[in-house]
């Protein structure tokens, strides 16, 4: 009785991972639709952004936002901004790392639900880029890749 009831078991497990590997990949779109960052396939996105990468240049880290996407390479940070209802009308912000002077990081709160991140270019005393997420927990991977980016 034993001998049979195993498999049953290992099949249930697969059962499980499969939902669980299912429902990840919803509440990744679900995440996305929402405002949350996702993490970005980086193949994908270097052949979206062929047109704008130099030659050599990798992608290192992605997320996409909503129909937006902040990209990490080895010399930059990219931020494309999909414009319109289409999404035709596209936006490359492109913000070399050596010229980043400082970044904050505000995570959300209990009330508040939104996190935000700006980005200080050379002495400015205005943020030149301020992106907002909802709630999100892939703001601290944000900030780690753009910490070590620009200070090391």
């Amino acid at each position: 009785m034993f001998l049979t009831f195993v498999p049953h078991l290992l099949s249930l497990k697969n059962d499980k991972s499969i939902i669980s590997e299912m429902r990840n990949q919803e509440m990744g779109l679900f995440d996305g639709l929402m405002g949350n960052a996702a993490q970005h396939d980086n193949k994908s996105v270097e052949k979206e952004l062929q047109g704008v990468l130099v030659p050599n240049e990798n992608v290192d880290l992605a997320f996409k936002l909503v129909r937006d996407l902040i990209v990490f390479t080895d010399k930059r940070l990219i931020i494309v901004d999909k414009q319109g209802v289409t999404g035709k009308k596209v936006e490359y912000k492109s913000i070399p790392y050596k010229s980043i002077s400082r970044f904050s990081v505000e995570t959300s709160g209990h009330f508040d639900l939104d996190a935000e991140l700006k980005i200080w270019i050379s002495s400015a005393e205005l943020p030149a880029e301020s992106l907002q997420f909802r709630k999100d927990k892939n703001i601290v991977a944000i900030q780690q890749a753009l910490a070590s980016a620009v200070l090391f």
